[in-house]
């Protein structure tokens, strides 16, 4: 079946489905427009003397110095993490919210990983965000506390709510953002595109899964990557069978739903330069199949395809931002469901590239789909670099937990790339060990080539060694996200919502695809 013909046939299927409404923002008469919020920002001064920010000086001046003598007067010093809101101080504004950035010129901490004066800007964007919105207001207004691009992420993100299945008359109005008395505007709008990505990642991954099925999915990607000049071509289980995909197919035989693998081609670059090659996990829900997994959190796994999803939202942020770099993603999209037709353990498949695969445990289904995609996307594509984002296993999140994805990397040089990047989004990344320790334990056996299980622990880097027995020969980096792109469970970040996706690693991938595509900027970063 041609792309075009699976595409109506998709159509079809979507007119069966619930209405899901897209707008970017529904107001009630709750929340009507006119209202206008500012956030202000306020440093920890010596002797629990307030600090404010330039913007938040200028406006002080303007009300004659009764915004000092209110946060004076409010009980306590505003710390970072900490905001509050102030009601009829200026006829321009229903509200104005004062948020803590902390001690001035917080900078890069080496233990923490993390630049701590970009995070303390985030952090404080998405509380003043949140303050006022629920205050009901329809635009907010932002100064840039230093850092433009990273308050417009942090405000931005925080904004967002998944309601698509909430009946219109209850949608939380969504406020407008804007930037305050700062001049620069382009890297405001910058960290506005890099939060829209994010959200977008969100979205996809906490769709129910009757809803994104790996069909409903292709439809979103060319929905979304299409319009922007981007390249989509949406291949069927026949086109699949044909490139002789076994892997792919043994897992997808076990649902009703076909098989799709998506091919994105991003060319921002000279056609002669080699490409990224991108290749996401794209399970839309995975049961275990005849592993099945507990019923408790087994909906969770709706978010399965996280990997592809950040993928897609980080090509959409690179045509957004113009990047000069070429990217090729692949794809493969599927269900793990148990059936008569489904996988069963010890079943040995051949992958794409000659290697036996034993079937040990049928719950590590990402592996065999990213095995194929990874070999097909290197002998179509000939790239210089391959990226693969998956969420493949508990064992990071029982390392990691929600602090940082899992990242294994056969360059010394790129991994120094992806810590950079880590360290500039917040949405850091910690190395693990891709040893010939772990490689024996997947490939040490008389019968098959590669087994999807291997022996003994440290599943996470198990998996990694799996996967490295489908490189060949080129530089690689691989993410496990099942710690940070699920639902957030605790309230770790001020910006992102508790109870649902983030979206992660997604800001990460496109501070990446910068530092590839202009290395020439050395230490600069994306502000």
């Amino acid at each position: 079946m041609s792309a075009v013909g699976y595409i109506k046939r998709l159509n079809v299927f979507r007119s069966k489905l619930p209405r899901a409404f897209k707008g970017r923002r529904y107001c009630s008469d709750e929340c009507p427009d006119e209202k206008k919020g500012l956030i202000l920002g306020v440093y920890d001064g010596e002797n629990e003397e307030p600090v404010f920010t330039k913007a938040a000086s200028k406006f002080n001046d303007h009300l004659n110095g009764k915004l000092l003598e209110l946060v004076k007067t409010g009980g306590c010093e505003i710390k970072r993490g900490q905001g509050r809101v102030y009601n009829n101080l200026d006829k321009e504004f229903w509200s104005v919210a004062i948020v803590g950035l902390g001690k001035e010129k917080l900078g890069y901490n080496e233990m923490e990983a993390i630049d701590e004066g970009l995070e303390a800007v985030r952090e404080a964007a998405g509380i003043g965000a949140q303050l006022l919105k629920r205050e009901c207001v329809g635009r907010i207004l932002i100064e840039g506390l230093g850092h433009p691009e990273q308050a417009a992420e942090g405000s931005a993100l925080a904004l967002w709510r998944y309601q698509e299945n909430r009946s219109r008359q209850h949608w939380t109005a969504i406020p407008t953002l804007e930037l305050f008395d700062d001049s620069d505007a382009e890297s405001f709008q910058r960290g506005l595109f890099k939060a829209e990505s994010q959200n977008l990642a969100r979205r996809l991954s906490d769709t129910p899964a009757n809803q994104m099925t790996p069909l409903h999915f292709a439809q979103e990607t060319v929905n979304e990557l299409c319009p922007c000049g981007i390249k989509v071509m949406v291949h069927d289980k026949d086109w699949v069978e044909s490139k002789k995909m076994n892997c792919f197919l043994t897992v997808a035989r076990g649902s009703c739903e076909p098989p799709v693998l998506v091919e994105i081609s991003y060319c921002g670059a000279h056609q002669d330069q080699k490409p990224v090659l991108m290749v996401g996990k794209g399970i839309t829900f995975d049961s275990g199949g005849l592993c099945l997994k507990k019923c408790e959190g087994m909906d969770n796994y709706r978010a399965d395809m996280v990997g592809a999803a950040a993928i897609i939202a980080a090509i959409r942020a690179a045509s957004a931002l113009s990047l000069p770099i070429n990217i090729e993603a692949v794809i493969p999209l599927c269900e793990n469901m148990p059936s008569g037709m489904a996988m069963k353990c010890g079943d040995v498949v051949m992958g794409l590239n000659g290697k036996s695969i034993m079937i040990t445990d049928t719950d590590n289904e990402g592996r065999l789909v990213l095995a194929d995609a990874l070999v097909y996307g290197q002998m179509a594509f000939q790239p210089r670099l391959i990226i693969d984002v998956a969420s493949l296993t508990p064992g990071v999140k029982a390392a990691l937990g929600s602090s940082a994805s899992g990242v294994y990397c056969n360059s010394q040089t790129m991994w120094s790339q992806v810590r950079k990047a880590g360290v500039i989004t917040g949405d850091r990344v910690w190395r693990l060990p891709l040893w010939k320790y772990f490689t024996n334990k997947v490939t040490k056996f008389r019968s098959h080539d590669v087994n999807n299980k291997g022996l003994g622990h440290g599943s996470s880097c198990i998996a990694a060694a799996f996967l490295n027995e489908f490189i060949d020969c080129v530089d690689w980096i691989h993410f496990d996200v099942t710690g940070v792109g699920f639902k957030s469970e605790h309230k770790n970040y001020s910006y992102l919502t508790k109870g649902r996706m983030t979206g992660r690693p997604t800001r990460t991938l496109i501070q990446l695809l910068y530092q590839l595509a202009c290395p020439s900027e050395g230490q600069r970063k994306l502000d």
